[in-house]
This record gives structure tokens, sequence and C-alpha cells, in this order.
């Protein structure tokens, strides 16, 4: 009894150890090939340019009398599950002040790689709410750091499209069930989620950035 005991503890150290170092050490490995995956998309992908006018603000009874005039949007086709398609760059963290691949969705295989947009959600520099989510412990915890964002702090994400910089507005604690991060919002958002507290799944970490800057952000708020 007393050796099964001794050899499952050395099995669940041994557990321990492969989650948060050992697929750590391949998740950044294999981010370097991602990245130049990433970049090889940028040059290869399509990208257009289509007329865009601003919705009307909620609260407004009735249209203006004189329509807005649309302005220029740049937008890249969806890339598919799975593709490398944006590196996210922190300055102030960092496992991202280098930057960190983002991966075409979510699935448990997506986010082994650390950092996952979510489909259903507008891609980076477009209008609306585009999510990514990344592990905070284990493969690449991308975003082990997330917490010590402030307001004003930025986040860079390139696209096939350019460089979108966003600023951090809000960082707040929900449910694990709390969908409502993920809706639409108006003008440019980011939403980054991640599991809270460490070594839980209990309850999500989200930040929510604003765009700035970019090839877009004319379009968008003019």
């Amino acid at each position: 009894m007393g050796w099964t005991l001794i050899g499952f503890g050395l099995f669940l150290l041994g557990f321990v150890g492969h989650q948060l170092f050992i697929t750590t050490w391949f998740a950044q490995q294999n981010n370097q090939v991602l990245e130049t995956r990433a970049t090889e998309y940028f040059q290869e992908t399509e990208v257009t340019e289509v007329a865009y006018v601003p919705p009307h603000p909620p609260d407004l009874v009735d249209p203006p009398e004189v329509q807005p005039i649309p302005a220029t949007l740049t937008v890249e086709k969806e890339p598919p599950r799975g593709q490398p398609f944006a590196i996210i760059t922190v300055p102030t963290i960092d496992r991202l002040k280098e930057g960190w691949t983002v991966v075409e969705g979510v699935t448990r295989a997506n986010l082994k790689n650390g950092a996952g947009h979510m489909p259903t959600t507008p891609l980076p520099g477009q209008p609306g709410n585009a999510v990514i989510s990344g592990h905070r412990t284990t493969w690449g915890a991308p975003f082990h750091e997330l917490e010590t964002l402030e307001p004003g702090d930025l986040i860079y994400v390139e696209t096939a499209v350019g460089v979108h910089t966003y600023a951090v507005r809000e960082t707040v604690i929900v449910a694990n069930t709390a969908l409502w991060v993920t809706g639409e919002r108006e003008g440019s958002w980011l939403t980054l989620t991640t599991c809270h507290p460490k070594y839980s799944s209990r309850q999500r970490l989200v930040v929510f950035a604003e765009l700035v800057d970019g090839p877009n952000f004319k379009a968008i708020y003019s």
C-alpha cells in the first residue's frame, strides 16, 4: 500500500509538471512555427475594400435627412479553422511583448497553441466585438498575466489588413457561463478572455479594449 501511494504521488507530480511546464515548452516552440505561417498567410490571403456606413446610434428615433457618405473598410476573408492568421502583442506583458500567434477557433485543439479567435465574432480590426481566448496556466499560458493590464494599456493585433491598436477600457471577472461578454458592441472592440482564478476554470477574467488606431479606425469612427 505504501509503495502504491508513493507511485500514485509521483504520477500526480509528473502530471502536474507535464501540464504546467512541458505543455508550455511545446506551445512556445510551436508558436515560432505558427508565427512564420501567419506571416506567410498575411501575404497570401485576399484583402479587399468595401463601402461601410456606421450604424445610427440606438437612441436615434428618426434617420438623418442627409445620409452619410460610405467610408472605405479594408476586410479580409474569414480564415479556415486552425489557421494562424494574427499576431497579438502586449508591451506590458512579458509573455506577449514579443508577440503570440492567434489561430482561428477556440476548440481544445486550437487552444493548445495558446490563443484562439472565436469564429462567431468579427475579425480583429473590423466593426463589432472580436473575441480572443487563451490559456492562463498551460499550453504556453499567453494570458497568464492578463490581470496586470490597466485602462489605457495598448494591445496590438496584426492581421493581413495591417496592425490594429487597441486601448484597454475595462477588466471584469464573470461566471464561466457569462456569454454576454462575446456580444455585439458599437465601434470596434477586442475582448480577451481567460480562466480565473489561476489553476481554475470556475470564472473568467475578461479584458475589454477599444480600437484607437489602425487601417479601419477612421472608417469605423467617422
